[in-house]
């Protein structure tokens, strides 16, 4: 069973999240309001993801996300946040972030996404991607070639950093489920990273962008 903390300053927000991932079978270990409270719980319960609002009483989410990052590698943030400000969501997952849900997702989306980012994808709410890869290509910072990668494997690091999965990829580009997983995994050993929200991160600070 997936662990999760929620970490949000309005507590009838945060526990109607609790409640609400609760009856989807998730197990709700631990909740905070602060960005204190939030990394001494997270290392204390070490949960799988962390549902991370960015505007806390004493501080930013975005400052409890790089904490909590840096001080548990395994765990996973996922932001959920009323904003969708290029700005905040840059920031965000520059520190960390998994992925990035505004608070008008449906609970469906809410729980495909807390799901997929249990399972190691990065998630974005609908154009939030592709505002911020834009936002690199506008700014001119496009960064070095990505070194050592076929074209078919930057082809399919492209559509990671968009949030499509293994299968959605697959299909477009017309190969198997293996195939398209030997790709991201050859990727992640080449640019020696651990896992498909560092392969985001990484395509977002190198301007990549996906064909359409």
């Amino acid at each position: 069973m997936t662990r999760i903390m929620i970490v949000d300053d309005h507590p009838m927000w945060r526990e109607g999240v609790a409640r609400d991932l609760g009856s989807r079978g998730y197990d709700v270990c631990a909740t905070a309001s602060d960005v204190a409270s939030a990394v001494k719980i997270a290392l204390a319960t070490r949960p799988d993801v962390v549902v991370m609002d960015l505007q806390l009483g004493d501080g930013s989410g975005v400052d409890a996300t790089r904490e909590i990052t840096t001080a548990l590698p395994d765990a996973r943030v996922l932001v959920l946040s009323a904003s969708a400000e290029q700005d905040d969501v840059l920031a965000a997952v520059k520190n960390g972030a998994s992925g990035y849900l505004v608070k008008s997702a449906s609970l469906d989306e809410f729980d495909e996404a807390v799901r997929r980012t249990a399972e190691g994808d990065a998630i974005f709410s609908a154009g939030l991607a592709g505002l911020l890869l834009g936002e690199y290509r506008r700014l001119g910072e496009t960064g070095p070639e990505v070194p050592h990668l076929t074209d078919r494997e930057t082809e399919v690091l492209r559509l990671v950093a968009r949030g499509l999965t293994a299968k959605q990829i697959a299909t477009r580009l017309v190969l198997s489920h293996r195939t398209v997983e030997n790709h991201v995994q050859n990727t992640l050993r080449k640019l020696q990273l651990h896992n498909r929200a560092e392969l985001v991160r990484y395509a977002i600070e190198n301007g990549l962008d996906a064909p359409e």
